[in-house]
């Protein structure tokens, strides 16, 4: 089978494509067909080993998981109790699940079923960047009325956010280039700052919380946009990693900063796949490419400037 590999710490030109053999499943797990997977954030810090502290889960000197990806949409293969054969799921594992493959090994308990109606490609780039939007919203307490700000609202992160937060009876500002703004209209944004033209830092208003989805700001510029008892958070680090120290030294501070530690997926994605179902979310769809181009999609993502999902077709099905 063709797999995309690295066995060392990388950049996106040296991944190759190479022909292995196909996973055989233990007791307990489950052989995937892939059919569609995404490059995303993450993926892009597996591949490099950046920020530093991804060593420590990966691998200290070199990956543990040869093969890249963390999410994956396809169709079941070796049968179980709860799965039959052809039936369509999908899941995510931040730390690697090993699915830029065209065949990957799951565990039974980490697959989910894919929504009638939702394709491969939908349900593929319904994951990574839901999962942690999902952790903002829920570290948090929203209330009718309430002023959100999200920075960065077109990226995996923040296009799954902004639908998300919809769903509350809150005022919703984002920003985005020129080319997203009726993009983000369409998503449900209230009032747009199109950051080509303004610094959304120079607005006068005054909120609630403030969502970084991009991680492309810091909480000493957002301060003086937020309410007396307002809430920061941010999908990055920081400077100095400098979003968990003020995580820590702001717990009994007015303005508080929230370190969005990930929840379980077992929690995040049937959240995912309830929205999914009922219409109230549409993962956003940038490029696609094939396998054989996934250097090429990552050099994109690590460009920072993705709209929404980049996606990898691995087996062109009729869905």
């Amino acid at each position: 089978m063709k797999a995309a590999i690295r066995r060392n710490y990388c950049f996106p030109n040296q991944i190759k494509i190479e022909n292995i053999d196909k996973p055989i499943p233990n007791e307990g797990e489950i052989l995937i067909k892939v059919c569609v997977t995404t490059v995303n954030r993450t993926d892009c810090a597996n591949l490099t080993a950046k920020p530093f502290i991804m060593r420590f889960v990966l691998g200290l000197f070199r990956p543990r998981k040869t093969i890249l990806g963390t999410d994956f949409a396809g169709e079941v293969v070796s049968e179980s109790e709860k799965y039959k054969i052809g039936e369509k799921v999908f899941g995510f594992t931040d730390t690697g699940s090993e699915s830029q493959a065209e065949y990957m090994i799951v565990k039974e308990d980490e697959l989910f079923p894919i929504p009638e109606k939702i394709d491969y490609k939908q349900a593929a780039s319904s994951l990574e960047g839901a999962h942690y939007a999902y952790t903002f919203i829920h570290k948090v307490d929203m209330k009718d009325g309430q002023k959100i700000l999200i920075n960065g609202a077109t990226g995996g992160i923040g296009s799954a956010l902004l639908q998300f937060v919809r769903q509350y009876n809150v005022q919703i500002t984002a920003t985005c280039n020129t080319k997203n703004i009726e993009l983000i209209r369409s998503l449900g944004a209230d009032k747009i700052i199109d950051y080509t033209k303004d610094d959304f830092t120079n607005d006068k208003v005054k909120y609630d919380f403030i969502f970084d989805a991009v991680g492309k700001s810091t909480f000493g510029k957002c301060k003086p946009l937020l309410k007396e008892k307002g809430i920061y958070i941010s999908s990055e680090l920081g400077p100095y990693s400098q979003n968990i120290l003020f995580a820590i030294t702001s717990i009994f501070a007015n303005q508080k900063v929230i370190f969005p530690i990930p929840y379980d997926k077992k929690k995040t994605i049937p959240f995912i796949r309830n929205l999914l179902k009922e219409g109230k979310f549409k993962p956003v769809i940038d490029r696609e490419y094939e396998i054989e181009d996934i250097s090429k999609a990552y050099e994109y993502v690590m460009k920072g400037q993705k709209t929404g999902n980049v996606v990898i077709n691995i087996y062109k099905t009729r869905a």
